[in-house]
């Protein structure tokens, strides 16, 4: 029965962390001022009827701290990416020159740094509520195992390991907000 409450807390674990990735990822696609090309993800583009991820048509890279150049591999993929782009939505207008599209990240207002900060904390939230809904179904296994015959002192050791657990990566939430809006806010 032990080795069943520890692999329900390492699986619950192994799912936090997963949430914490995730949480990683979103919070590289809000931009703090810099340009980066994991800006650009997620963004589709029609490529010859599919949709196809902007970075496996195209070239991108960092041409200075608020420049990135986009070069398609096939010169007639430019409308398309230069519609992709747009039609994300991600508050930058391509330049397309005809050979390769730069997107010129504007400076940041501190009206526009309050509102990215906003969204790094909503992303955040999400963060936090996904990791206590896996603490939520791992207790509640535990649970079924107590009334399976786990020793009820065996369970609450194990609820207060999964609690634990789940304070450390909220912490790791915390902290990965702290160090974005930090970024973000700075000048």
């Amino acid at each position: 029965m032990a080795e069943d409450t520890s692999s329900i807390i390492a699986s619950g674990e192994d799912q936090m962390k997963k949430a914490i990735n995730h949480l990683e990822t979103e919070l590289v696609k809000i931009r703090a001022g810099k340009a980066n090309p994991q800006m650009l993800d997620g963004i589709v583009v029609d490529y010859y009827g599919s949709p196809m991820p902007i970075n496996q048509i195209a070239n991108i890279s960092v041409m200075d701290a608020r420049t990135l150049s986009i070069q398609p591999w096939e010169k007639n993929m430019l409308q398309p990416i230069e519609r992709a782009i747009i039609a994300a939505n991600i508050g930058i207008n391509p330049q397309n020159d005809g050979a390769l599209i730069r997107l010129f990240l504007p400076p940041l207002t501190e009206e526009r740094r309050k509102e990215l900060v906003k969204k790094c904390l909503a992303e955040g939230e999400h963060s936090k509520v996904a990791i206590r809904n896996i603490r939520r179904d791992s207790i509640e296994a535990i649970k079924k195992l107590q009334k399976n015959g786990l020793s009820e002192d065996a369970a609450k050791d194990a609820e207060t390991n999964m609690q634990q657990v789940t304070d450390r990566y909220i912490t790791a939430v915390e902290k990965h907000l702290g160090t974005k809006e930090k970024e973000i806010m700075s000048v």
